[in-house]
């Protein structure tokens, strides 16, 4: 593998982190205090084509690669989280599934507004009683003559209130039978299919976390992504390469908060001479270096194996349990080097602890990726 960053994802990084710095920098602890999710950006990114990243350009994408998909996620999240955590519910699930299951007609229909922006997506698998249990999910779709009913709550959703078209999984045959879930796309304005919930979040807090609720919601077969029962299949699949994106999210936010310590350590004095030349701080920040440049590693090798279309499954779980424990572990210094401002919401590093927490849980936890990664290794 060749380490050295190619010519399209020097490009992408470059474009992000100039957009970043221009229209999500200056408001990040503002939307962050209201929970506001910035559709408005959103949208401007679409124009960018970083909202349909891995799709065709016959369908209005940038037609890029996991490479380049990895960089633009690093390079969003480094200033926000919640931006990329909103950017990577959009590409890799909703799109992604999408453009990974639907036919060309459904492709035509959807991926041409989800990649360009003038459409935000969402992806729902969550219950609130089915969290890592995906297979005892309650919430039921009844086949009706060209239709299907569906009853039913999945929470959990990233860009839930303002996605215009959902990818749900619905159980369409019996509790836990792995070829009895169904996935179907969901139009924003469906009869009997409304917004719950919003929760009130720790971190992440830009990036809307909702429930959808189906209240004998009608919806035509022409809405189910490939075979009915096959659902649960196409989410583990889907999900191989969306923990690759948690990952990436993972390692920008850590990145974000490695910069601001190592800033800061050079300007920060105390008993005469900067904190960075005390070997307390700069073993912290040496720690803190390997293992991100140890997560990178990890999570661009499992985009390799994406790319060239080789199962990744072992690796990409690989990279999202260790990149994300990694956010935890580095942020957690961050407010630590930082000290007393680092506790307060004048400095970065603050938000960038809140925020790393959930890349241990979403997308699978830290504890699932060890189950995938222990049945790959032990048979």
């Amino acid at each position: 593998m060749d380490f050295n960053f190619s010519e399209d994802q020097t490009m992408v990084a470059d474009m992000v982190r100039k957009f970043a710095a221009k229209h999500i920098k200056p408001k990040v602890m503002e939307w962050d205090e209201a929970q506001h999710f910035p559709v408005d950006v959103f949208k401007e990114m679409g124009k960018l084509g970083l909202l349909g990243v891995l799709i065709p350009t016959k369908y209005g994408g940038a037609g890029f690669g996991y490479l380049e998909y990895v960089s633009a996620i690093v390079e969003l999240s480094k200033v926000c989280g919640s931006i990329g955590l909103s950017m990577v519910a959009h590409n890799s699930l909703c799109s992604g599934h999408i453009m990974s299951f639907g036919t060309e007609e459904q492709k035509e229909k959807w991926l041409t507004k989800l990649a360009t922006g003038e459409w935000i997506g969402s992806w729902g698998l969550t219950e609130p009683n089915t969290g890592s249990d995906a297979m005892n999910m309650q919430c039921t779709a009844k086949e009706d003559g060209d239709m299907y009913v569906i009853n039913g709550v999945k929470c959990w959703i990233t860009n839930g209130e303002s996605a215009d078209v959902s990818v749900v999984l619905i159980r369409t045959g019996e509790v836990r039978d792995s070829h009895g879930i169904t996935a179907f796309v969901i139009e924003k304005g469906t009869a009997g299919f409304s917004v719950g919930r919003k929760e009130n979040k720790l971190g992440m807090r830009a990036s809307e976390t909702t429930e959808l609720l189906f209240d004998n919601c009608r919806v035509s077969k022409e809405n189910v992504l490939g075979e009915v029962g096959e659902g649960f299949i196409q989410a583990m699949k889907v999900l191989d390469g969306g923990r690759i994106s948690i990952a990436s999210l993972s390692i920008g936010i850590a990145k974000g908060a490695y910069e601001a310590s190592l800033q800061y350590s050079k300007e920060r004095e105390q008993f005469g001479k900067p904190i960075s030349h005390f070997q307390a701080i700069a073993f912290k920040l040496a720690d803190m270096a390997t293992e991100i440049e140890a997560a990178e590693l990890l999570t661009y090798q499992a985009a390799d194996l994406k790319n060239r279309g080789v199962p990744m499954t072992k690796e990409s779980a690989f990279a999202k349990y260790y990149a994300s424990e990694v956010a935890v572990r580095v942020a957690t210094d961050a407010v630590q080097i930082f000290g007393g401002y680092g506790y307060t919401k004048d400095f970065p590093v603050e938000k960038f602890y809140r925020d790393s927490k959930l890349c241990t849980i979403g997308e699978g936890t830290s504890e699932i990726q060890k189950v995938v990664i222990a049945n790959h290794i032990l048979n």
